[in-house]
């Protein structure tokens, strides 16, 4: 309701008995439709909160989830914040994670890939809108459209098992299945990018990726054949192995886990 009256939710209450225009109370009811058949409210809405930052989201990309946060906590732990640095964020989606270690980092050159058109323009309306112009969207497959090396690579890639039953389940049968599913096991894009990411990491230099809740073992073994240090698993806040991360081979500074 408070969409439909482009109001704040405060609105409501200091308003109780509020008689709504007909043509509000239409499309308040269409949108309680829609919701009835399960679409998800930020889809309905066209808008997304994630590190406090408002986007706009449409079924073109995916739902910014707050678990993803944990990623851009991991590469805020290694990016100095006075110090310049390149970061790429791969399958960007609605921009949500870029954006959000742009706007801690000001010294930070950041890049976000999409291999959809779509979702690349979205990304690009939701820099302009928060001030984050700066950060630049590339259409194109993982790195195929980055040029030169950084320092820290991130991605929440595509990691559920083709045929899974939740892929017809809550909000995932309304987001694009591209964005989600990632062959038999859910690694395949998860390998794509382990194999490609050394040429384009700086030496020392971090790859961080989210998965499901199960694949933390698998993540760690291929990011470790191929030849990444330090390798670890981080947990969500409720538990869950949801990031892991590893850094190619060069001198030693600063771990994530000593800031």
């Amino acid at each position: 309701m408070a969409h439909s009256l482009s109001t704040p939710r405060s609105f409501l209450y200091a308003n109780p008995g509020l008689a709504l225009p007909d043509g509000r109370a239409r499309d308040y009811l269409s949108l309680i439709r829609r919701r009835a058949r399960g679409e998800p409210i930020a889809y309905i809405t066209g808008q997304r909160e994630f590190w406090s930052l408002r986007l706009c989201v449409t079924p073109d990309v995916l739902i910014p989830r707050f678990e993803t946060e944990l990623l851009v906590e991991a590469a805020l732990g290694v990016l100095d914040a006075g110090k310049p640095a390149r970061l790429a964020d791969l399958g960007s989606g609605s921009g949500a994670v870029a954006l959000a270690i742009a706007s801690e980092r000001s010294q930070c050159e950041v890049h976000g890939t999409d291999i959809s058109p779509e979702a690349v323009a979205l990304a690009r309306h939701n820099a302009r809108e928060l001030g984050l112009g700066r950060v630049r969207f590339h259409s194109g497959s993982w790195f195929e459209p980055l040029d030169g090396q950084f320092n820290v690579v991130v991605s929440n890639p595509p990691y559920v098992r083709q045929g899974d039953p939740h892929l017809q389940q809550g909000d995932c049968r309304f987001e694009p299945q591209l964005a989600l599913a990632a062959g038999e096991d859910g690694l395949e894009s998860i390998r794509t990018i382990i194999r490609q990411a050394p040429q384009w990491l700086v030496p020392g230099g971090w790859l961080m990726l989210e998965h499901g809740h199960d694949q933390g073992h698998s993540v760690r073994d291929l990011l470790s054949r191929q030849g990444f240090a330090s390798v670890k698993t981080r947990q969500d806040l409720s538990g869950i192995n949801r990031v892991t991360l590893g850094r190619t081979l060069a001198r030693v500074t600063a771990d994530p886990d000593d800031e």
